[in-house]
């Protein structure tokens, strides 16, 4: 199964040291799944990514590297899934960004699970019904 990368995952790959013993498992899982083929990318955590980097060898070296990953369609129906799913969180209390409940619904409506590092996706889901990808036990 496919798997929707969010952007803090993408991040810590991408970040200098020191990293922790956590930081390592993530970055594993990552290439684990990069190997697998199995990464989904959308464009607006590509935008995320490439975004606040100040030094242009560093913007070019980060768009090279994520040119590797083919921008998955969004349609009509992701934006609409995306604002109900922000619609039914607020109703409850929990707010997210755009970029979360757009990647929210790309996870139901491609039936795929979201790798992510941000805690809120875990609140996300007591109302709406997405997965969560977790770590495998000896990845790789």
């Amino acid at each position: 199964m496919n798997v929707l990368v969010d952007t803090p995952v993408w991040s810590l790959a991408f970040r200098k040291q020191p990293r922790t013993d956590a930081d390592d498992r993530v970055i594993e899982e990552l290439s684990e799944l990069i190997r697998e083929l199995r990464v989904i990318m959308i464009g607006p955590v590509r935008q995320e990514l490439l975004s606040g980097i100040l030094v242009k060898d560093k913007i070019e070296q980060l768009r090279v590297k994520l040119r590797e990953f083919d921008d998955e369609q969004l349609s009509t129906e992701h934006y609409e899934l995306a604002a109900s799913f922000s619609n039914e969180c607020r109703r409850h209390g929990i707010q997210g960004s755009h970029t979360d409940f757009l990647l929210c619904a790309v996870g139901v409506k491609n039936d795929v699970p979201i790798y992510t590092l941000d805690k809120d996706f875990n609140r996300y889901k007591n109302r709406i019904p997405i997965k969560l990808h977790s770590e495998r036990k000896g990845a790789g």
